[in-house]
């Protein structure tokens, strides 16, 4: 049905509206150290709010000691001094609110950091209280690791050795990331008030990250191998990952964050898979679960339609889409796709996100285009990209400080930035984009009323179009009352598309294009694109 989830309801924020990423430490400083802070949000809500914004998802701001830059956390009910207090965060609450922008945690909830106060209680012996926090095995043959599971991050083992216990813990990501064990009940009731303590401050919504993979095998067995060049890909991911456990964890987690009305929760799904999603989300599981395949497509209007009609198919299956881009984890689509300092294909990948029938989440700087910055070997503070190297280069580069302006450091902060900045920044910045109307910003602009003002684009059915053209995708959103064609042509090359699957394509009432200029007659069922256009045409 066209209006699920929440298909009693005329509007839904989260399945309506557009969500925007906010990594904290690059959005907006306000006091010259040189880190985004959360009075640099406040700062710049009324910018998010002019934009179009309905929800802010902001990347974890609780304590940390920053060794995997806050997805390494030492305290869950608290705010991190370099972003401010929980008296900010709750002015954010308000501000944003007042602002009708929602607020989005990132829980995780995996693992902490081994400079949480569980895991030094934890390490100091085996029959410590908080001992069973998390993952511990007796070394296996020889004095060796336990099995075979290693970490994604460094592609070896994922066990580390502490004389005081005798013991490995476990960690799939870094050493310093423990992985907490949600078979202890303590855990378990613990990360549950997680959810419950931010739900009562006035947080509208949380997004899991690798939620999938809060449960490992009780017997610890090895994961079977499998050929493929990238150690940690050479096994079959069976028992650390995914375990049946996790059905029953994301009923309850729904049914805690449902304590709040018209919360959302969304899921980052670990080894990503639609099968994954059709497991964990649905009416009494989680509301979304992130699919990557569409962050790592190729720029191919085949491949894009593929996987278009794949989440399509979850329809039956009453799961609401979410379509990103971008994030925190994978080099920016402009890098990926782009084509030099030429916008007008990322305007073709912002109009297919925030047009498909689902929620579209938008990453910081995504609307003007913000590039991937490359770093030395020697700058590089990401674990990843030091574990890694060449192969890898980690992730700072899509964690740039947001070009505000051509001011210092962008306008991001008075202070040396913490991360490198992109060179193009006197450029290419807010600012110099704002009154431009063919800049990429206004286009996202345009394109997110153009989302608001129209109730196909909100809740409307969507069909694939076969177009006769391999380098065009085509769509239709239609509700009861109203219909949107949405004609995207991949190519360079002007490209020749056949309407003959849709009807009374000559009573079109409004068209919207990057190039208004070269928008074309509709001739015998049939329409003519420029190279590079998105045409989106309004009926009724």
């Amino acid at each position: 049905m066209s209006y699920y989830p929440g298909k009693n309801k005329d509007t839904l924020w989260w399945r309506d509206g557009v969500i925007y990423q906010i990594y904290p430490r690059s959005f907006a400083d306000t006091n010259g150290d040189g880190i985004g802070d959360l009075k640099g949000i406040i700062g710049k809500l009324d910018y998010l709010s002019d934009f179009g914004v309905d929800a802010i998802w902001l990347s974890p701001v609780y304590p940390s000691p920053d060794f995997d830059f806050g997805y390494d956390v030492s305290d869950y009910k608290d705010i991190a001094p370099k972003y401010g207090t929980l008296d900010d965060f709750r002015t954010l609450l308000k501000e944003a609110h007042q602002r009708n922008i929602r607020v989005i945690m990132d829980l995780v909830l995996n693992h902490t950091s081994t400079e949480h106060p569980w895991f030094h209680e934890a390490r100091k012996s085996k029959d410590n209280p908080y001992h069973d926090y998390y993952l511990w095995q007796d070394p296996g043959k020889n004095g060796g690791v336990p099995n075979n599971w290693l970490s994604v991050f460094s592609n070896k083992t994922a066990w580390e050795y502490v004389k005081e216990c005798g013991q490995y813990y476990y960690h799939m990501f870094a050493k310093e990331q423990a992985d907490v064990n949600w078979r202890n009940p303590r855990v378990h009731e613990e990360m549950m008030s997680v959810f419950r303590f931010w739900g009562d401050l006035g947080v509208d919504g949380f997004r899991l990250d690798v939620f999938n993979m809060y449960f490992k095998d009780d017997q610890f067995r090895s994961n079977p191998r499998k050929f493929h060049l990238i150690p940690f890909n050479r096994q079959q991911h069976l028992y650390d990952c995914d375990r049946p456990e996790m059905d029953g964890i994301v009923q309850e987690i729904r049914q805690t964050v449902d304590e709040h009305p018209d919360s959302y929760v969304v899921g980052e799904t670990f080894l990503s898979t639609m099968e994954k999603v059709r497991r964990y989300c649905g009416e009494d599981k989680l509301k979304a679960a992130f699919n990557f395949s569409y962050t790592h497509c190729q720029w191919d209007a085949g491949a894009f339609r593929k996987l278009i009609a794949e989440w399509e198919e979850l329809e039956k299956d009453k799961i609401w889409p979410v379509y990103v881009l971008n994030n925190h984890d994978v080099i920016r689509s402009t890098t990926r796709l782009g084509l030099g300092e030429n916008d007008e294909r990322l305007k073709i990948a912002a109009a297919m996100t925030i047009l498909l029938r689902g929620t579209p989440v938008l990453y910081y700087g995504e609307e003007i285009g913000m590039r991937q910055t490359r770093l030395k070997r020697k700058e590089i503070m990401d674990p990843v990209g030091k574990y890694n190297w060449p192969f890898h280069q980690g992730r700072d580069g899509c964690r740039a400080p947001m070009q505000w302006n051509n001011q210092k450091n962008g306008g991001f902060s008075s202070g040396k930035a913490w991360n490198a900045i992109h060179p193009d920044y006197p450029e290419r910045n807010v600012n110099a984009m704002l009154h431009d109307p063919k800049s990429l910003w206004t286009f996202y602009k345009d394109l997110i009323r153009l989302r608001k003002e129209n109730r196909a684009f909100q809740t409307g059915d969507l069909q694939l179009i076969d177009s006769d053209n391999e380098y065009v995708l085509a769509f239709l959103r239609k509700t009861g009352t109203q219909s949107a064609l949405v004609l995207l042509n991949f190519s360079q090359l002007p490209a020749k598309v056949s309407l003959s699957e849709v009807s009374g394509v000559k009573n079109w009432s409004r068209k919207f294009s990057n190039k208004p200029e070269k928008i074309s007659a509709i001739e015998k069922d049939s329409i003519r694109l420029a190279g590079e256009q998105a045409l989106v045409m309004i009926g009724r």
